[in-house]
């Protein structure tokens, strides 16, 4: 049975906020954000952001509850590889741009967890969530 657009809208919504929470929680962290919500033809970044000398892609999850599954379990290995696709063509366009990275970088996940009451639960950051890109 296809979704309705309320709970379209509503998840739409749930991952916007868990957005701005990862990505102030970020800043508060020291990391400075390059850029939220990049998109290309392979799909959407969350966050990039710079921590010291490292360039980070990072894709946020947020989930109600656990009964699906946490929002760590909801990386597919399919999942991975579009993250990891998504990563390479950012480095490609920024070099195609004459502005190359040349240091170090990662794919982290945010996963956000609130309770039934929309309480936040859990938030736990991965740093280099997805290997080897």
């Amino acid at each position: 049975m296809p979704k309705s657009t309320a709970q379209t809208d509503k998840r739409r919504s749930l991952g916007a906020w868990g957005e701005r929470l990862a990505a102030a929680r970020l800043a508060t962290a020291g990391y400075s954000i390059v850029a939220r919500g990049w998109r290309c033809r392979y799909g959407e970044m969350d966050i990039i952001a710079t921590d010291r000398d490292t360039l980070v892609f990072c894709e946020v999850r947020t989930r109600r509850g656990n009964a699906r599954g946490s929002a760590e379990e909801s990386i597919t290995p399919t999942k991975a590889t579009r993250l990891a696709q998504l990563a390479l063509h950012y480095l490609l366009e920024r070099e195609e741009a004459g502005d190359p990275w040349l240091g170090a970088y990662r794919i982290d996940v945010v996963a956000i967890t609130l309770d039934a009451a929309g309480n936040l639960e859990l938030f736990n950051h991965l740093e280099s969530a997805i290997g080897d890109i």
